[in-house]
């Protein structure tokens, strides 16, 4: 007989939370992968034997596959159930990591890295998913706070992390790290939590249209996304070709999905408002949280000079106010409607993007340090009341589909801000630059007393301050974006605790 306390909740067993931390300690191994290359591309470059353009698709490739199967996996979820799909994914990217640390050439490796990013992918909406069925809703904004910090916190280690692993051993431990606990969390999952059953009935009626449709045009976007900046964009044959094909594979599949009679995702969700509205959020969540964790290293890299350690120091900011914050925001949520509680997140991350924008060649440690330390802090008072504004009023038999859906946003927010992100700073580059250019011209009294070397001089400083100026462009742009994001706020239905339990 399942055991209640006082307030008629459902008392969870020793067994069902070691479960859930054990999902949890796997959504960070399958986040912390998708960053954890990203200062150590030129090691697994020279271990591979593959040029500067090719090495990227050891990210490329993760990403691809991650964003193809997670719209997929609440449809998976109900086939397979929780506990059997997540200890398949989690067996599935253990192995594939293990391959990566084997793999002999380029092709091997993005072969491996597609199969880790496909498994990986499935267990961060599945983790979701267990928050608004296991616990009462009591609990629910806690644990929130929890996968919220993992799902935050993981991109900011990994370049570190990574950094670290490959000066101080090789590159190839940044695979193998993943193996001792994949397979820890694997019987740990599998002994401990078994909350749903099967419907193998389910495999009878497989979309194989809407499967093939969403692959098609996800694995085309993403792609796009990835590589158009590097391409020139439709100057590209193929990145012309592939965005042809993934507008009319899209097009295809939402007329497919919303006309088939077993979709394999249910976009019948969105006429939910707070969950359509939440998924916006959750977009503009994905362009701040992804595309500041990639401009920023860069910054650090290309105008200060500093090494993967040094960066991880700044970087450590965001994560340590994250960390601070979750302590409030617990608290405050039990205070406040939280629709005004996200309201003050976006603002503040909004404010932290704007004073980023403030900065100059010179700019060290604690120039960086106030700015960071803020958006840090609304980290925790954005996903908090937006997970809740987004998942809580559906049906709980609905919250599988519309958790993939929903993570599924924050992928493709961060992918479009890295691919505007990526042109605007070729674009802003050369516009800055041809304007400190104009302001000194061999025709001024000033250029016509210079020599070469002096000419080289001034040169290479037009573009470090052009360089500064593009970033600070871009911060204050993710500012405008997080502020503007506010005029949706008020379309927002309250979320009762009593609308929560019921998820009517």
């Amino acid at each position: 007989m399942t055991a209640v306390n006082e307030q008629g909740e459902r008392i969870l067993t020793t067994g069902e939370w070691i479960g859930f931390f054990s999902m949890a300690i796997g959504v960070f191994m399958a986040v912390l992968d998708i960053q954890i290359v990203a200062s150590s591309l030129q090691e697994i470059q020279a271990g591979l034997s593959a040029t500067q353009d090719e090495i990227a698709w050891v990210q490329t490739s993760y990403l691809i596959a991650e964003v193809i199967i997670i719209p997929l996996s609440g449809w998976l979820g109900r086939v397979f159930s929780t506990r059997y799909l997540f200890v398949l994914s989690v067996g599935g990217f253990t192995l594939a990591s293990l391959a990566c640390a084997f793999a002999w050439n380029l092709p091997a490796m993005i072969v491996f890295r597609c199969i880790q990013g496909f498994f990986g992918g499935a267990m961060i909406p599945m983790t979701f998913t267990i928050i608004f069925i296991l616990f009462p809703p009591r609990l629910q904004p806690t644990m929130s706070i929890v996968l919220g910090l993992i799902v935050t916190m993981a991109p900011t280690i990994g370049p570190v992390l990574g950094g670290y692993l490959t000066d101080a051993f090789s590159w190839q431990l940044l695979f193998l790290i993943n193996v001792i606990p994949g397979f820890i969390v694997c019987f740990l999952v599998f002994t401990f939590l078994d909350i749903d059953k099967p419907d193998w009935g389910l495999l009878k009626k497989i979309d194989f249209i809407g499967i093939a449709l969403i692959t098609i045009c996800l694995g085309c976007l993403q792609y796009v996304l990835e590589e158009g900046a590097r391409d020139q964009w439709l100057e590209d044959d193929l990145i012309l070709t592939l965005t042809v094909i993934a507008t009319i594979s899209g097009i295809a599949m939402f007329w497919w999905e919303l006309t088939h009679s077993h979709p394999i995702i249910d976009l019948y969700a969105f006429k939910n408002r707070n969950f359509a509205i939440g998924c916006a959020f959750s977009f503009i969540l994905g362009i701040g949280l992804y595309t500041i964790i990639y401009l920023t290293p860069i910054y650090l890299s290309s105008i200060k000079g500093l090494n993967s350690l040094q960066i991880g120091y700044y970087l450590m900011v965001v994560g340590l106010f994250q960390l601070v914050s979750a302590f409030i925001a617990g608290p405050l949520e039990k205070t406040l409607d939280l629709r005004l509680m996200l309201c003050l997140g976006m603002c503040m991350f909004g404010l932290g993007s704007w004073l980023n924008g403030e900065l100059t060649a010179e700019s060290g440690y604690w120039e960086f340090f106030l700015p960071q330390a803020i958006r840090g802090g609304a980290l925790m008072l954005c996903f908090l009341p937006i997970n809740t504004l987004t998942l809580g009023l559906l049906p709980i038999e609905e919250v599988k589909n519309a958790s993939g859906l929903y993570n599924l946003m924050r992928n493709l927010g961060g992918a479009m801000g890295l691919a505007v992100a990526n042109t605007l700073m070729l674009t802003l580059n050369k516009t800055h630059y041809g304007a400190l250019r104009e302001s000194i011209s061999a025709t001024d009294e000033i250029g016509q007393h210079i020599t070469q070397i002096e000419i080289a001089r001034l040169t290479a400083l037009a573009w470090r301050e052009a360089e500064v100026m593009t970033f600070n462009n871009l911060f204050q742009i993710i500012a405008f974006i997080f502020l503007s994001a506010l005029l949706l706020a008020p379309f927002l239905k309250k979320v009762e605790k009593s609308d929560a339990i019921l998820g009517e």
